[in-house]
């Protein structure tokens, strides 16, 4: 054991030279005298000792080996560096020289183009000015013709109002004297005050009839076909009923004929109570006259008043209906009656404490104001039940906003009433979800993690939820290589940086749209690689001074004035040669 683990030793000595440390000597602790400068170790720490050195120097091996690396990679990187950028330098000399070639491109095409687009350009101008006078002599044809078909489209409608007009009078006159001969039985004559005032009411029922019309036909305009026919019914019952309230006016009210027969009535009902008195005076005895004429004297006139009192009071004009009237009005008594402990429930109900909305009930009221109270407070309680639905609306509305995770429920029908207790139930749901309790927010509920989940799978279109996280990267992504292409497009347009991507597009368009005319230089050319551009260039420069020069000697020898005299007068010296 000693030997081996001698050897161990050895070898990790040899490590330890070799990454420049010292050595461990082993020492007897009976040779050496000077016991302090000794250090004893037990086998187990003497092999932690030695695997600890042996890891301590393969880290820094491994170590060494990764900086060395990183230098390596560090100036592989630095060459890269450096090669990128003098690929860079040349492409922007070329790029310098490109845009040199290109002005002088810019240049030259541009004189060839003048003389064209001025010759264009007069053309364009007469012809577009010949084109405005046309149109402007088309226009003024139209606007006369619009304006005769508007004047004979308003004469025919004028006629036809006229005509309208015409027959509506025509049916007015005959509806009012319908309406005379039904209610009085004859025709009306014409220089009768109360014909003619019966006549003006039927007139003026007639108008309000025709505007209820009217506003009836604008109602059908703007309504559906459903709400129109309610209307339409509402109001023909209203009419309806406002023409019987008329006819039992009109009933009500005593005609000629009817006041003939009231004075007859009354002239037999003196007769009959003269006759019934003068009987009573023949019946009495002859041994006491005086005092019986005493007493029916007064009583006649006493009866005869408490009788005409009694039918006017009853409204009546025959005395045969009072008893029948007098039994009318004890069922109405007791109608009233059974009314009144009705409204007296109505109102202990409203009057109660405990009853909502009591914003009109006053303590000091009176007992008869009360009463006066009942109805507005029954319209403001159905306003509310009104606007009960619109709440459980917008709460529904509120809760999909703050709990987007949460299942919708089913759409509740119209037809079914609703109740304040799911509105309240909704209410304490939002409360128990949105609670402002750090430790229910740093523990959500299950139902809550998997309707996130589910949202997040319905936003992004993923079946799983290994699916979410890549969406979400890549949409973070994209969002940064736009965030940098916005920024990169305001810095090449000298744009502020808080300027809106609307601003940029707007630009950019408006760049391209300008760039028209380096499109010229292609298409002259008859080539779209810049390379080839170059190269026809070059052939130019080198064609053009050499073709240009003999043009010129050619154009003074001939003794031409431009390129099209030279052909001629060279076949004509051929000519004459031959």
């Amino acid at each position: 054991m000693e030997k081996q683990e001698q050897m161990e030793w050895d070898a990790v000595n040899r490590l330890l030279q070799h990454h420049g440390f010292k050595p461990v000597r082993f020492a007897d602790p009976t040779e050496n005298k000077n016991l302090a400068d000794l250090v004893l170790l037990e086998k187990t720490s003497s092999s932690e000792l030695r695997v600890m050195l042996k890891t301590m120097l393969t880290d820094s091996e491994r170590r060494q080996a990764l900086i060395q690396e990183l230098i390596q990679s560090n100036s592989k990187l630095k060459q890269e560096v450096e090669q990128q950028q003098a690929r860079a330098l040349r492409q922007s000399h070329r790029a310098e020289e490109l845009e040199g070639v290109l002005a002088g491109v810019k240049v030259k095409v541009q004189g060839l183009e003048d003389s064209i687009i001025n010759k264009a350009a007069q053309q364009q101008g007469q012809l577009q000015q010949l084109q405005q006078d046309r149109r402007d002599a088309e226009m003024r044809c139209q606007a006369l013709q619009q304006q005769l078909g508007e004047q004979v489209s308003q004469v025919c409608e004028l006629q036809k109002k006229l005509h309208l007009a015409a027959k509506e009078e025509e049916r007015r006159a005959s509806r009012q004297k319908q309406a005379f001969q039904q209610f009085l039985s004859r025709s009306a004559r014409l220089h009768s005050p109360s014909d003619q005032l019966i006549l003006d009411v039927i007139s003026v029922y007639e108008s309000q009839l025709q505007q209820l019309q009217d506003k009836l036909k604008k109602c059908r305009r703007c309504s559906s076909y459903q709400e129109q026919l309610k209307k339409t019914k509402a109001q023909r019952e209203d009419l309806q009923s406002e023409i019987q309230r008329l006819r039992q006016d009109l009933d009500s009210r005593p005609s000629v004929k009817e006041l003939k027969w009231c004075r007859q009535q009354l002239r037999r009902m003196e007769r009959l109570v003269q006759h019934t008195s003068f009987r009573s005076v023949q019946t009495e005895t002859p041994e006491d006259p005086p005092s019986s004429s005493t007493d029916t004297q007064p009583r006649v006139p006493e009866s005869q008043r408490y009788i005409t009192e009694i039918c006017s009071e009853l409204k009546l004009q025959d005395v045969s209906h009072v008893v029948a009237a007098v039994k009318a009005r004890c069922r109405e008594a007791d109608s009233a009656l059974r009314l009144e402990k009705i409204l007296c429930d109505i109102t202990a109900i409203l009057t109660n404490p405990r009853a909502p909305l009591a914003l009109l009930r006053r303590p000091d009221a009176a007992a008869g104001s009360e009463l006066e109270h009942i109805v507005p407070t029954l319209e403001m309680w159905s306003q509310q039940l009104s606007a009960l639905p619109d709440l459980q609306r917008s709460v529904s509305r509120l809760a999909k906003r703050l709990l987007p995770w949460q299942p919708e429920d089913g759409a509740c029908p119209q037809s079914e009433c609703v109740k304040v207790e799911d509105v309240m139930l909704v209410v304490d749901t939002l409360l128990d979800e949105t609670a402002p309790d750090d430790k229910v927010l740093r523990s959500p509920t299950k139902p809550t993690l998997q309707a996130m989940v589910s949202h997040f799978q319905k936003l992004f279109d993923v079946p799983g939820l290994r699916g979410v996280y890549p969406r979400m990267n890549e949409v973070y992504t994209r969002l940064a290589e736009m965030n940098n292409a916005m920024r990169n497009l305001r810095d090449i347009l000298d744009m502020d940086d808080r300027a809106p991507p609307s601003d940029v597009v707007n630009t950019v368009a408006r760049i391209t749209t300008r760039g028209g005319s380096y499109q010229n230089p292609h298409e002259l050319l008859g080539t779209s690689d810049i390379d080839s551009i170059i190269v026809k260039l070059k052939e130019h420069e080198e064609f053009f001074p050499a073709f240009h020069s003999l043009v010129l000697e050619l154009l003074n020898t001939l003794g031409a004035e431009s390129l099209d005299d030279i052909l001629p007068r060279v076949r004509t010296l051929k000519s004459m040669t031959e």
